[in-house]
C-alpha cells in the first residue's frame, strides 16, 4: 500500500478470484477503517477477474461510502475493464486508466462505447 497525502493506493494481484477475493476484501476493509479520503484500488496489472472480484469491490464500495471513503479503481486492461461494465459496477465506482489520473480524480473515463442509434433514433 502507497500513501498519497490523504489518499490510499492499493495494488491489487494479477487474478482476483474466489481463492484470493476473501484476502483482497480484507485488505481493502483494513485500509478504509485507516480513514483516507480516497481508497484507489490499482487494477493495472490485474489480467483476471471473476464473480468473486465483484463481489469485493462492490462490497468494499459499500463499506467505504458508508465510512466517507471515496472509492476509485485504476484499470489497465480490457478483460477487467468489460467485466465491470457488464455488471455495472463502473457505474457504481468511478474508474480511470490509470493511478496518477485517479488520484487527480475529476471525470470518470468512460469505459464502454458509445452507443450506436438504433433504427429507430435513426428515422429521428
Amino acid at each position: 500500500m502507497l500513501w498519497v497525502d490523504n489518499a490510499a493506493v492499493v495494488s491489487a494481484p494479477a487474478e482476483i478470484d474466489v481463492v484470493n477475493a476473501g484476502d483482497v476484501l480484507g485488505c481493502l476493509l483494513t485500509v478504509i477503517r485507516e480513514g483516507p479520503a480516497v481508497l484507489i484500488v490499482d487494477l493495472t496489472a490485474t489480467t483476471f477477474c471473476d464473480s468473486a472480484a465483484v463481489h469485493t469491490l462492490v462490497h468494499a464500495f459499500k463499506q467505504a461510502r458508508a465510512s466517507g471513503v471515496e472509492l476509485r479503481l485504476a484499470l489497465g486492461g480490457p478483460a477487467v475493464s468489460r467485466l465491470l461494465e457488464i455488471t455495472g459496477v463502473n457505474q457504481l465506482i468511478g474508474t480511470y486508466p490509470t493511478v496518477p489520473e485517479s488520484l487527480i480524480g475529476g471525470r470518470r473515463r468512460r469505459l464502454s462505447q458509445p452507443r450506436r442509434p438504433t433504427a429507430e433514433a435513426a428515422h429521428r
